[in-house]
This record gives structure tokens, C-alpha cells and sequence, in this order.
């Protein structure tokens, strides 16, 4: 075989036809083209870009077979389901697609590299934290979508999504929860620092802000899950659009929460914005009078109050457990599924190097 043999891909029912070279999974060959496909992680574990091989073979990349059986457990892979950021080709294949979102593919955006450089690091509470990074040209993206940050003389890539909204594409905004043990996050600590550079890789993401609804916008989140929602809070005001928006934020106590000023400053400004935090750990010490409990069950108390829900559209970006409590809280508040996305915030796997 030659190297960089080039192969097609049928993928219907959109009807588009695409070439992936050797060694390229099927998902990077669509974000190369600019074919915005169904996708979550990228790494075989949430099954976002879940498909049925439908002709020909694919090659499963066997190091991360491991972690897909949850995407893509065993009865699936034996009735020729695959995972296309996990599935490489040798010959012509033809794949239908089991999410398909016609808006998605007509906005898409061909993933691209970028220099940039840290400008600003900031603590907004004891775990979260501001990065900003200015860029050497301007990046395209829609509200709510993420980017792979690497830093390159450490050889450390994770996957952020941007706080800061599509009209300042010279300069990306990100809210950042650090961990301990973060390969990336811990280096916030003090390790990183303005000046330094990095590579950006993207845009990524389904979960970004749609324009058709005129209903109520449903925003909820948790931890870092501020970071697309707070893009797409703004792209949205910015877009003169006065319908009704609730912003639903989950948090254990006051401590966690921040922006509450911004946010106040947002409320007092548009009458059509309200913000509902809510504490799952509320200290009795602390001065707190708001929502009390899990925010799923927040936004459920508060969406049976609203007189229609068939016109919404909801966004929910945060940890796994939070989004799989919220979803089911959508659809019995009648919510359309084709009208709810999301992002789960998985943790990147490590993979050993042999």
C-alpha cells in the first residue's frame, strides 16, 4: 500500500461524500473538510458519533477499545456500529448516520490550528480560574463550541471550551476548573504564566447557540460548565433577541459561586434575563436566601411554572452525573429532543505509551 493512500467515505442520509487518508480516524477527516458531524469527545467514550457501518471495512483503533465499551458495548460493535473518532479505513466505506443535525453540517466550520499566547491568568474561586489567550489570527466559531489547548514544550493537550463569544475572535476567553492532578489545570497554579505560548486546535462542539427558537432559552450549568454557556449568554444578548432566557447554575456553596455581580449587572439591564444559582451544600453560616438542592431539581420546579415549553431550547454543559439528572427533567417538562444540547464535560483519558 502506498503511503498516504486516500479513501471515500459515503455518508448518508446527508449524501455527502468525503476522502480520509491512511491513518486518519473518520471524525478527523470531516473536521479537515469542514463537515460538522455528530461529536462529543473525540475519544471513544460518550458515543456522540455513533454510526452503522453500512458497506465496506473500518479498523477500530484497538489502545482506546478499552474505554468505548460503554459507547459502544460489544452487541453494537457485533451489528456493525462503530465510532468514527475511533474508526480508520481501507477502502471505500458508506456509513449512516444515527445523529444527524442538517443546521449542524450547514454551519460548520473547518477545524484549523492557532499560535497563541497566555495573556491573563485569574482565579474567580479556590478551584476555578480565567485563562485568556491572545491569537495570531482570528478564529471562527460559534458560541458554546471548544478548542484542544496545547502546550507545546510539555507535549499536554486537553480540551476547553470558550467563554468568550464569536465577535472577538482575536482573543479566546476560558473558564478553567483545576484539579490537583490535572495535567493542564494544575499548571494554572502558578506554572503557567502570561507570555508563554500554546497551540490551539478547533473549533469543536455540538452545543453551540441556535437562532430559530422563538421560546424561552434554558441555559443550566455546573463548575466549568459556565464556560460555553457564559459565550452563549452573550452571543445571544449581543444578537438583540428579547425572549426569555433562565439561566439555571448549580454549585455546592457560596464559595463556588462567581460573576454574581456581572450576572446582576446582566438582570437589572435585560428584563427578560434571570439567573437562578442554586447550593447543594449550602453552608447554614453563610448569608444565603437563593435555591437550595441539586439543580436538576431546581430547574424542574421551575419549568413547570412556565405556560409553554414547546417552543424552548435548551443548554446544559457540565459534569456527566449533573447532565444525565438534567436531561430526563427536559424531556418530561416537554422540551423536543431535537431542541436540547449538550456537553459532558468527560474526563480526558491517559493512555501508556508501550
Amino acid at each position: 500500500m502506498l503511503n498516504n493512500e486516500v479513501y471515500t467515505v459515503r455518508i448518508e442520509p446527508a449524501g455527502i461524500e468525503m476522502e480520509v487518508e491512511e491513518n486518519e480516524t473518520v471524525l478527523d477527516a470531516a473536521f479537515r473538510q469542514g463537515i460538522a458531524l455528530m461529536h462529543g469527545c473525540k475519544e471513544g467514550q460518550c458515543g456522540s458519533c455513533k454510526a452503522v457501518l453500512v458497506e465496506g471495512d473500518a479498523y477500530d483503533d484497538i489502545e482506546l477499545l478499552k474505554y468505548s465499551t460503554f459507547a459502544l458495548p460489544e452487541s453494537e460493535r457485533e451489528n456493525n456500529h462503530i465510532l468514527l473518532c475511533r474508526t480508520q479505513v481501507f477502502n471505500d466505506i458508506s456509513i449512516e448516520l444515527l445523529n444527524y443535525d442538517e443546521e449542524l453540517l450547514a454551519r460548520s466550520i473547518p477545524v484549523a490550528d492557532y499560535a497563541g499566547n497566555i495573556v491573563n491568568i485569574e482565579p474567580l474561586t479556590h478551584d476555578i480560574c480565567k485563562l485568556d489567550i491572545e491569537l495570531s489570527k482570528p478564529i471562527k466559531f460559534w458560541a458554546g463550541q471548544y478548542v484542544d489547548i496545547t502546550i507545546p514544550d510539555k507535549a499536554i493537550t486537553r480540551a476547553y471550551s470558550m467563554s468568550s463569544t464569536p465577535s472577538q475572535p482575536g482573543k479566546v476567553e476560558f473558564i478553567i476548573k483545576k484539579y490537583a492532578d490535572g495535567a493542564f489545570s494544575s499548571l494554572l497554579d502558578g506554572e503557567l504564566k502570561a507570555g508563554d505560548a500554546v497551540q490551539l486546535k478547533g473549533p469543536y462542539g455540538t452545543c453551540f447557540r441556535r437562532e430559530e427558537s422563538n421560546g424561552p432559552m434554558i441555559l443550566v450549568g455546573g463548575g466549568s460548565g459556565m464556560s460555553p454557556l457564559w459565550s452563549i449568554l452573550h452571543d445571544q444578548l449581543d444578537s438583540g433577541d428579547t425572549r426569555q432566557i433562565l439561566f439555571f447554575y448549580g454549585a455546592r456553596t457560596l464559595g463556588d459561586l462567581f460573576y454574581q455581580n456581572e450576572l446582576k449587572a446582566i438582570s437589572e439591564k435585560h428584563q427578560n434575563f434571570s439567573f437562578i444559582p442554586a447550593l447543594s451544600e449550602a453552608d447554614v453560616a453563610d448569608p444565603w436566601q437563593g435555591e437550595t438542592g441539586f439543580i436538576h431539581e431546581v430547574v424542574s420546579r421551575h419549568l413547570k411554572d412556565l405556560d409553554d415549553s414547546s417552543d424552548m431550547d435548551a443548554y446544559t454543559c457540565g459534569p456527566p452525573p449533573m447532565i444525565d439528572a438534567v436531561l430526563p427533567v427536559f424531556q418530561i417538562s416537554g422540551i423536543e429532543p431535537e431542541r436540547i444540547y449538550f456537553d459532558k464535560f468527560t474526563p480526558s483519558i491517559q493512555l501508556s505509551v508501550s
